[in-house]
């Protein structure tokens, strides 16, 4: 069992390394937006919602010296705020969202990003998935590209 859930993570981190060129495309969309005066609103269904929360608070309040805060908010597990809090220069960063979740966003104009567990999620401009069917390992690298979003959204904030 212990060899089965080691493996499962072993496979789900190789296949985040063939998902870097789509981590680092999303990050600097994500930039484009926050210079125009962008958001990013962050959102997850059941326990993804406490990750959208975490998402927010490292945008808001970096622990690294010298980083910009960006503007951030969490809307819980409540998608259906996008269509009322989210403008055109704003990111929707959804969590395991579910079909829809992000339609309403996409319509306004919002930059869509989706962190799926094994899904594809075609109504999103920006799908990092997990390539994971187990849950617990999906989030684990879930946090790991939230990291590597706000670090690489950083270093293009810096390079401008």
């Amino acid at each position: 069992m212990l060899d089965e859930i080691v493996a499962s993570r072993d496979a789900a981190g190789a296949a985040l390394t063939a998902e870097v060129d789509a981590v680092i495309e999303a990050a600097n969309a994500m930039s484009d937006r926050f210079r125009a005066g962008g958001r990013l609103l962050a959102f997850g269904r059941g326990e993804a919602a406490a990750d959208a929360a975490h998402v927010a608070v490292e945008f808001t309040h970096p622990v690294i010296v010298g980083k910009r805060a960006l503007p951030a908010l969490c809307l819980g597990g409540e998608p259906a705020l996008l269509g009322m809090w989210g403008r055109p220069q704003d990111i929707a960063v959804g969590i395991c969202p579910a079909t829809g979740d992000l339609a309403a966003a996409r319509s306004l104009g919002l930059l869509t990003v989706a962190l799926t567990a094994n899904e594809e999620f075609p109504e999103a401009d920006h799908v990092l998935c997990a390539r994971c069917a187990d849950p617990l390992v999906a989030r684990e690298i879930h946090i790991t590209v939230y990291h590597l979003l706000w670090e690489l959204v950083h270093v293009f904030q810096e390079a401008a």
